[in-house]
């Protein structure tokens, strides 16, 4: 059984001819691509509004730029099964800065070693005795809790665990807003699985914040993979997230991460949508898993010609065009799809964040400066 999900108008047809994309293929994962101004996350936003009314999908959004943070409000107009769908979705908006029962925490003693290692910037081999009492936490020995971290590591007789507490200390870690302190954490609301949960990784003090959150609820979904409860992971600007060369080892652990997913997440259930302006800067291991392509305008020769390599199914005719497409157009091609098509992307549904902030301009009544 098949679902078509309209996302507009199929562009290269005279009788305006739906564009369709066929649900069941977003089991695959799937690449959004387009330069700035192309109107990609306006798009994206077309797409996610349809697998909300019109599949049981559940969706986690990782939004760095508030893009998505207003899914669950109508645009004027609006009405009918679309809207009432909409409305009555569970839908879960987590912020950095908001109000207690809508924040966005994690808890730091809930990640993985590597990822704990990685906030603390520890190596197993430079570090060996801060390294090491992480690694006997991992096998059962308590550290308390957060709260009561670094008194606990402060007054213990062993020197690693002192260390450890003076580098949590120096680098400020546990001062961060991030931390869920017996709150609910982002884990515990993807576990449920609610239709849509966005979060929102901007706004924190610290920019690794942001980073630390989407690693810690992917670390929790690999965890959980053997219950294989599907899930479309959906990353805006994905290449700040998946660099093809990470820069310090929290990086390198939320691209290895990602990677992992790419490579064996299908048979989980965990599918990605991976959205960015450059193709080029994503993790080549990451892009090469992408059987689902929608590619909006680029301009860039070096950006086309690595997707005509990566993307093969991808009518090269169609690819070359890519350049003159205006705003809202796309080439959609690969498993969800018949054919190679071109579309104009529909209207959104819910109000779109992060829209452009306007050139303040002179009212028409008042005088204009004489150009020179």
């Amino acid at each position: 059984m098949s679902t078509a999900l309209p996302i507009g108008i199929l562009s290269q047809r005279d009788d305006a001819e739906p564009a369709l994309l066929r649900a069941e293929k977003f089991n695959r994962h799937t690449f959004w691509c387009g330069q700035s101004g192309s109107g990609k996350t306006y798009a994206l936003g077309v797409l996610l509004e349809q697998l909300l009314v019109r599949t049981a999908l559940p969706m986690l959004v990782l939004d760095p730029n508030a893009d998505f943070v207003h899914v669950t409000e109508l645009r004027d107009g609006v009405t009918g099964p679309e809207a009432d769908a909409i409305r009555t979705a569970d839908i879960r908006v987590l912020h950095s800065t908001a109000p207690e029962g809508q924040r966005l925490r994690t808890r730091f003693l809930d990640l993985d070693l590597r990822s704990k290692a990685a906030v603390l910037e520890l190596d197993p081999l430079a570090d060996p005795e801060e390294y090491n009492v992480l690694l006997r936490f991992e096998k059962g020995t308590p550290l308390g809790a957060e709260a009561m971290l670094l008194p606990t590591l402060a007054a213990s007789s062993e020197p690693g665990r002192r260390e450890l507490g003076r580098r949590i200390e120096n680098l400020g870690v546990l001062e961060w807003e991030l931390w869920a302190r017996g709150a609910e954490a982002a884990e515990d609301v993807v576990r449920k699985r609610p239709r849509m949960t966005v979060m929102d990784l901007g706004g924190f003090d610290h920019h690794r914040e942001a980073r630390v959150a989407a690693l810690a609820v992917l670390d929790q979904l690999w965890s959980d993979r053997e219950q294989r409860r599907p899930l479309l992971i959906v990353i805006d600007e994905a290449h700040n997230l998946c660099s093809p060369e990470p820069q310090n080892p929290l990086d390198r652990a939320l691209t290895d991460r990602i990677v992992q997913i790419a490579a064996e997440g299908r048979k989980y259930g965990l599918w990605l949508l991976l959205s960015t302006q450059r193709p080029s800067k994503i993790h080549p291991n990451v892009l090469s898993q992408c059987d689902n392509l929608v590619l909006m305008k680029m301009s860039s020769p070096r950006d086309l010609a690595e997707l005509s390599e990566v993307f093969g199914y991808a009518d090269p005719e169609l690819l070359a065009r890519c350049p003159g497409f205006a705003m809202g157009e796309a080439l959609v091609a690969g498993g969800f799809v018949p054919e190679p098509s071109l579309v104009r992307m529909g209207s959104r549904l819910t109000r779109e964040g992060g829209v452009d902030v306007p050139v303040p301009l002179l009212p028409d009544t008042q005088p204009r400066p004489t150009p020179r």
